[in-house]
């Protein structure tokens, strides 16, 4: 029984760790904000600068998780060098070190928690009573997670020492290094942190379960481990982005690898050499020095080894299916392949908005060449379509530079209006997707029943929308986009008379009335949006201008 709880507190010890630095992540991330971007652009002009900045700013922040992750987006918007983002991540790995010697230093050899205890309750006090947009709120919260990640350690630490009089240890020696090595390397896998796993280590260390020379052998697997995060990252991202997580991988594994082979003689240096007879020094000691080891190891082949990691993965820059395939000399067919990119881009926002209604099902645009766009998030969809628009518009750019001819120039100019266009009715969606949750999950009768009368239009929509796409050389194309511009118009002026009835507004508040108002504006532009696409896309010059001349319903 006892034994049993004491696993358990250990147990609950990690959760609360993994959770602390959480929080600690988080209120750092959004404290430091456009400052500790421009500070990492900076320190990556060069090499030097960009390891020793990635230290810092790691060690400042207490997690190679943010620099990391943040490295990635950097090489992905190429704001970074490849050489120049490797080296960051060398740096960063050093500088996650910090954390462990905080741990070692202060949360076993000293008794903190009359200190961290009401630090942890005032903190968490304060944070159910302060704005949490403030900054306040943010300083607040990191003072809690910092306090808490102590009291977790202080469970990780009782139940490890309960275990350990309660267990005969003696079976652990039986088993080769190689087994605490792949220990370190699932455990942080699944925690997906290091300095989780260096925190049960540390515990294990400090109550004598294991020996100095097993926790290295963890630490090394630990090492390897921490890399699936930005695996798992960078997995759905671009190839620059694999790349740069395949290099801190690699980075890893030689230098694990190499460390395991003389892991003898530096456990010789380190207690015999330096003296440093304190395990948990000696242990904390050892991970800088195999990340320090890891820096002067690669910095030299930086260069070289971002050459060989350029090779690897296909680098899909072209998120297109037609333009990408074209040369922009042969304006002819480059034109056509704009013609067929937008015509797909537009399905795309169709598929987009349907989704984000949960309608995916019920009715799918024919991207049959896309496939794989279907089995996306809500939120990846977006992304996807922002990347393709931005594209488009530099393919329409680079061709009408090269073109002259003047029935090519008018066809660009609408299609470029149209891929505009029908952008901005996703944009109008991705804007009041927190409205649609919070209607579809709403208890208010009448909120809910908004947002199916919602659905029940964006459905009706869609399905005439699709219909006149996937007509073949229709000359009717006026006649139905005027009707249904029509039928829009007179939707949008019954439901915002709808909403402005007063016995509607007895039955909901005015916040909720002002989110009604608003999100019924951002779908009707939404459609508005999408005719105007259409228009562009489907009708002849002339016919587009007859269809601009309509009245407008929304200013």
């Amino acid at each position: 029984m006892s034994s049993s709880f004491d696993i358990w507190k250990m147990l609950a010890g990690v959760a609360f760790f993994l959770l602390a630095m959480n929080f600690m992540e988080n209120a750092l991330r959004l404290l430091a904000g456009r400052r500790f971007k421009l500070f990492l652009k900076k320190q990556t002009t060069s090499k030097v600068k960009a390891i020793g900045g990635g230290a810092i700013v790691t060690g400042l922040l207490q997690s190679s998780s943010i620099v990391n992750l943040l490295v990635l987006s950097m090489v992905g918007a190429g704001v970074v060098k490849m050489e120049n983002a490797l080296a960051l991540m060398l740096g960063s790995n050093f500088g996650t070190t910090l954390n462990s010697w905080i741990v070692a230093t202060l949360g076993f050899n000293f008794n903190i928690e009359n200190f961290v205890l009401p630090v942890t309750g005032i903190t968490g006090i304060c944070m159910a009573f302060i704005n949490s947009e403030s900054k306040w709120y943010l300083w607040v919260k990191f003072l809690f997670s910092l306090a808490f990640l102590f009291v977790a350690l202080g469970f990780i630490k009782s139940g490890m020492e309960e275990f350990v009089r309660e267990t005969d240890l003696s079976f652990f020696n039986q088993y080769p290094l190689i087994v605490f090595l792949l220990l370190g390397i699932l455990l942080t896998a699944i925690v997906q942190s290091s300095s989780a796993t260096i925190a049960l280590t540390l515990s294990a260390l400090h109550t004598n379960a294991i020996t100095l020379y097993v926790a290295m052998s963890i630490v090394l697997g630990a090492e390897i481990g921490t890399t699936f995060k930005l695996f798992l990252a960078s997995a759905r991202g671009m190839a620059s982005k694999k790349r740069v997580a395949l290099g801190n991988f690699l980075f890893n594994i030689v230098t694990v690898s190499v460390m395991f082979l003389l892991l003898q003689p530096v456990y010789h240096f380190i207690t015999d050499v330096l003296r440093i007879k304190v395990n948990l020094i000696a242990l904390v000691f050892f991970q800088s020095f195999v990340n320090l080891c890891c820096v002067l190891l690669f910095f030299p082949f930086l260069h070289l080894f971002g050459k060989l990691l350029l090779k690897c993965f296909l680098d899909k820059k072209d998120e297109s299916i037609y333009i990408s395939k074209v040369p922009i000399t042969d304006t002819d067919l480059a034109v056509e392949a704009l013609e067929n990119e937008t015509n797909l881009f537009i399905r795309y926002v169709i598929d987009y908005n349907l989704d984000s209604f949960n309608l995916k099902e019920i009715i799918q645009p024919e991207l049959t060449a896309q496939i794989n766009f279907y089995r996306k998030t809500v939120t990846e969809k977006y992304i996807y379509i922002k990347q393709l628009h931005g594209e488009m518009h530099g393919f329409y750019l680079r061709l009408q530079n090269v073109t002259s001819v003047k029935t090519e120039t008018e066809r660009l100019n609408h299609l470029i209006s149209a891929i505009r266009n029908t952008m901005y009715a996703a944009k109008n969606i991705n804007d009041v997707q927190h409205d649609i949750e919070q209607m579809r999950n709403s208890s208010n009768d009448i909120k809910y029943n908004f947002y199916k009368q919602s659905r029940e239009k964006i459905l009706n929509f869609y399905r005439w929308v699709l219909t006149m796409l996937n007509k073949k050389n229709e000359k009717n194309y006026f006649e139905e986009l005027t009707a249904l511009y029509q039928s829009v118009t007179k939707g949008y002026t019954e439901t915002l008379q709808l909403l402005y009835k007063e016995n509607l507004a007895n039955r909901v508040s005015e916040i909720e009335i002002s989110t009604l108002i608003n999100f019924n504006r951002e779908l009707y532009t939404s459609f508005k949006s999408v005719l105007f696409g259409l228009k562009d896309y489907l009708l002849t010059v002339r016919e587009a201008e007859y269809f601009d001349a309509l009245p407008g319903f929304i200013r």
